[in-house]
């Protein structure tokens, strides 16, 4: 890959090597251990990438911490791939996680689908403000996955930008519910609770609507844009050659699932060096107009909820609103010092990736990892490679408990 420093895989994160004091010296800096520190503060006020050896220890420090497995992370700087890395391993057998080992995509695939929906926003073929009842040839309750909405009229109030925003007013997957069927806990549009169901019926309007076979659609117009070679929607048996399974909390493993259905809400298998390119192209806005490239990241609802999970519970957090926590269009966004700050994550019971972009700086931190006990240190690490946000962590994950300094 251009203009890209790939730092080679790094030794296990259970080696006691991660803990040299050569090592640690740079997490002197990592901000939720040392905050004080008046050498961390200056550097931190300086708005620049701190160097790959010193981005490379942190990330192993830290997973030496927290007993992580395998990561992998990629640092974009004006729409550009600065640092490519990997380290840990990619299975129970230790094999090593490199930069071109296939790891689960999980709901980063939202992005990427809203994505090539502007494309056709801007080819004219949708309207985001459409009722799918308009889009679609037939009423939404007559497809066999949407009997449960029969009598229930307020499907036809959904909309495309509805159903990127997650204001559809279904739970996260039907599956959830006590009786596994699908229904509006509350009206199309009134507020955010985030949903894989949403995403489905989105899907189901571009192959209904359009006649377009979503998965192709995503390889040529998103995947082969960016030259993304070791990327798909479905499984590919050539993935097998390098492929990272997945640890649970507990640190058992679980195998990689081989997903042979197209899936907008989250079937992406990809790599690191794949996901480099595409949160580039992104941030860069490559093949869009800038209309529509804006309206994905532009705030368009304001969420409330205390925390992402669980999607329906009723508390609220009045807090969102003093950084603008609001949800673009297959993202979520906030205001913090150096303007507008979108992100978005992806995660199982064995999988926690996250994207985060500074929009003003075309700045981004791209963390893949196959084990979910990965989250635990994004706080830190984000911070020592993106600086001081407003990111709000304790919404993203609702494990985590508020500390000094950090929402």
């Amino acid at each position: 890959m251009d203009n890209v420093r790939l730092a080679p895989t790094a030794v296990a994160p259970n080696d006691t090597r991660l803990a040299t004091r050569s090592m640690l010296r740079p997490l002197l800096c990592v901000p939720l251990a040392l905050l004080t520190l008046e050498g961390c503060e200056r550097r931190l006020a300086v708005d620049a990438i701190p160097a790959a050896s010193f981005i490379d220890s942190t990330a192993g420090a830290l997973m030496h911490r927290e007993h992580v497995e395998g990561l992998a992370l990629a640092v974009i700087d004006s729409g550009t791939v600065v640092h490519v890395a990997a380290y840990g391993i990619r299975n129970a057998a230790r094999a090593p996680l490199t930069t071109q080992t296939i790891m689960y995509g999980a709901s980063l695939t939202k992005t990427a689908f809203t994505y090539m929906v502007m494309q056709l926003v801007d080819e004219g073929r949708l309207k985001l403000d459409a009722s799918i009842a308009d889009l679609l040839p037939r009423p939404l309750p007559e497809y066999g996955d949407y009997h449960d909405l029969a009598g229930d009229p307020r499907w036809k109030e959904l909309t495309l930008r509805i159903l990127l925003t997650h204001t559809s007013g279904f739970a996260n997957f039907r599956w959830l519910e006590e009786d596994g069927k699908l229904r509006f806990h509350y009206d199309p549009g009134t507020r955010y609770g985030y949903s894989g169901e949403g995403f489905y019926i989105a899907q189901l309007v571009l192959e209904e609507a359009l006649g377009l076979d979503v998965g192709r659609e995503m390889q040529t117009r998103v995947f082969d844009r960016f030259g993304m070679t070791r990327t798909s929607m479905q499984w590919r048996p050539d993935f097998r050659v390098n492929l990272a399974d997945g640890f649970r909390i507990d640190g058992t493993p679980e195998p990689h699932d081989e997903r042979s259905s197209v899936s907008a809400a989250g079937s992406m298998d990809t790599d690191i060096d794949d996901q480099a390119r595409l949160w580039a192209g992104i941030v860069r806005g490559d093949g869009l107009t800038p209309t529509s490239r804006a309206e994905m990241v532009r705030p368009q609802v304001a969420i409330t909820s205390a925390h992402q999970f669980p999607t329906l519970a009723p508390e609220t957090n009045s807090a969102n609103a003093t950084i603008g926590l609001s949800a673009g269009l297959g993202l979520k966004t906030f205001q913090d010092a150096r303007g507008e700050v979108w992100f978005q994550g992806g995660h199982n019971e064995w999988t926690g990736n996250l994207v985060i972009c500074i929009e003003s700086r075309k700045r981004c931190l791209v963390l893949l990892s196959n084990d979910v006990r990965a989250e635990r240190i994004y706080p830190d690490l984000t911070q020592a490679i993106l600086g001081r946000t407003r990111m709000p962590w304790t919404w993203e994950y609702q494990w985590l408990k508020p500390t000094a300094g950090r929402p």
